[in-house]
């Protein structure tokens, strides 16, 4: 006799469409090699990532089945757009009553949707967790502390992750499964190889010869003391030879303005572009420049040199292996990392996020449980 779990996955913003991308797929494949246990997942977008470029076009793009419902929550403060989020929510868990509620990540979306399960005693499963950067004024650093405290079932995607969570009590639960964002990164290169030489023509600019920067956390945006200084830096290495690409945040735009911060025309501007899109430029790039957790891994994925606009990170293994630079928002310390990141040709990535397979060890760790 068939067994049916029920799966609901709760995604807000553009990295958790990314994982949950893979995730469905592991889902469905699942389900195409079991006939005793079948997984039935329904999607709830909160609506914290809402406009085209951040939202609609990755689930169209990656193929994700669109959410069954979209709580269209939008921008706020964090506690105005979490308590939303939470109010929504719970309404949503009520009516599915599901087996499990899966969170990814880090976001307001991660911790209303794991609030919202452990409230209402629902098995919670928590895909990237154990990381930790140690710094409390992130926002993220809060969320992913108290999802994982109400946890039952815990995919780390590190050693590092896993010891993190032994160091805070908690081990029940706890899976070593590798990376899910290592998953996308290798299936979609090969989709992105279609694409890359026509967009890089567009973009005007040639494969190993620019800079790809990202700039969206709030520790940087939202302080002109940081933004100043990281401006002022990537107009002095931006060059005719070696620009800087920069798909621009949305909301570090209006910091931009509000600051009165201009970039040089070496620095290239562009809006944000989509997964595909930013594998290629990621792929292609000379050396990599970012505040993004994400992005800092993508790097090391694609072997291209990496300077961290933070203090401190919590993918500490890049750092470790000596390739990936913490430089925070010193511009003394970002030039310096440029000029020896540049030079580096001995990168080779080590296999510190599992074998590309993560995905397909969560739809199986969950199946298991119908049978508990």
């Amino acid at each position: 006799m068939t067994k049916y779990l029920h799966v609901l996955s709760i995604v807000g913003a553009r990295p958790q469409f990314i994982k949950a991308a893979a995730v469905s797929r592991a889902f469905a494949e699942h389900n195409r090699q079991s006939d005793s246990i079948r997984i039935e997942e329904k999607i709830i977008h909160t609506g914290q990532h809402y406009d085209e470029n951040m939202s609609k076009i990755f689930f169209e793009e990656l193929a994700i089945p669109q959410p069954d419902r979209n709580l269209e929550v939008g921008s706020g403060p964090h506690g105005e757009q979490t308590g939303k989020m939470l109010q929504r929510i719970e309404t949503v868990l009520r009516d599915e009553n599901p087996d499990w509620v899966l969170v990814y990540g880090d976001t307001n979306s991660t911790l209303a949707g794991a609030l919202a399960a452990a409230k209402l005693h629902i098995p919670l499963a928590h895909v990237e967790a154990g990381l930790r950067s140690f710094n409390k004024r992130m926002p993220e650093e809060i969320n992913r502390v108290l999802a994982d405290h109400v946890s039952d079932l815990l995919f780390c995607p590190t050693d590092t992750a896993v010891k993190n969570l032994a160091d805070e009590g908690i081990a029940k639960g706890v899976r070593q499964t590798g990376d899910v964002m290592y998953d996308c990164v290798l299936f979609y290169t090969q989709k992105a190889k279609t694409i890359e030489k026509k967009f890089l023509q567009k973009l005007d600019v040639r494969s190993k010869s620019y800079i790809l920067t990202t700039i969206h956390r709030a520790e940087n945006t939202d302080d002109t003391n940081r933004l100043s200084p990281i401006v002022e830096t990537l107009n002095e290495i931006a060059r005719d030879d070696c620009p800087v690409l920069l798909p621009l945040h949305p909301r570090t735009i209006g910091y931009l303005d509000k600051f009165g911060l201009k970039f040089s025309v070496h620095v290239k501007v562009i809006e944000p572009v989509s997964y595909l899109e930013m594998v290629a430029l990621e792929g292609n790039a000379r050396l990599i420049v970012t505040d993004s957790g994400g992005v800092q891994k993508e790097a090391y994925f694609h072997a291209v040199p990496c300077i961290t606009l933070r203090d401190e990170t919590e993918w500490v293994e890049t750092v470790e292996s000596g390739w990936n630079t913490l430089t925070g928002a010193d511009k003394l310390k970002i030039l310096t990392a440029v000029s020896d990141q540049k030079q580096r040709q001995d990168i080779t990535p080590a296999a510190m996020y599992g074998d590309g397979h993560a995905a397909q060890a969560i739809a199986r760790l969950l199946a298991q449980t119908a049978n508990s």
